[in-house]
């Protein structure tokens, strides 16, 4: 059995009974006292986040999963359709809020834990075009404004003033926040 010294981000473990993926850690060593490791889990039936303090040392089980690489083709009602890019076999996945990073034709990581779906593991950047946005305003970016801007999926992100109808943005998936405005070629 592994140890907390084995803990790393993106690790599945089983934790109360339930598969928690390790969303952030980190090791604490104080001055007095011993050392423990605090963890941020992600719930990965439901979502939801906990954080949780084991003491250095402490056993924890992890889950063997297998990460496919797997290529997001459409929507079929409230399931996402993916295909093996190998085999083209195709795949129903109930998606939370990653559905909102998803274009057709993208690739995602699919991780199983033998023939069961647990988690969808997206890029760390996506580049999606601008489909709505009030028209900026010239020479209004010193102040470091932001406004509304819906992008290609239907997501909402706050953009700087200078961002129109039509650039392509890069957003960070994980945390769903605007990066840059990238340069059409």
């Amino acid at each position: 059995m592994a140890t907390t010294a084995d803990i790393r981000n993106g690790a599945v473990m089983l934790f109360k009974d339930k598969r928690m993926r390790v969303v952030d850690f980190q090791h604490v060593k104080p001055g007095k006292g011993g050392a423990f490791v605090r963890t941020k889990l992600k719930d990965i039936q439901s979502g939801k986040l906990i954080d949780h303090t084991f003491n250095a040392g402490a056993r924890v089980e992890f889950i063997r999963v297998e990460a496919k690489m797997m290529q997001y083709l459409y929507e079929d009602g409230d399931q996402s359709v993916f295909m093996d890019n190998e085999t083209f076999d195709q795949l129903n996945v109930s998606l939370g809020e990653e559905k909102q990073f998803l274009k057709a034709g993208m690739n995602a990581d699919l991780l199983f834990d033998g023939d069961e779906v647990i988690d969808v593991r997206l890029p760390a950047h996506v580049q999606m075009e601008v489909t709505a946005t009030e028209p900026g305003m010239k020479g209004n970016t010193a102040t470091g404004a932001t406004k509304p801007a819906t992008l290609e999926t239907g997501y909402t992100v706050n953009v700087p003033l200078f961002i129109d109808e039509g650039d392509i943005l890069k957003i960070d998936t994980r945390t769903g926040e605007y990066l840059e405005r990238v340069s059409k070629a």
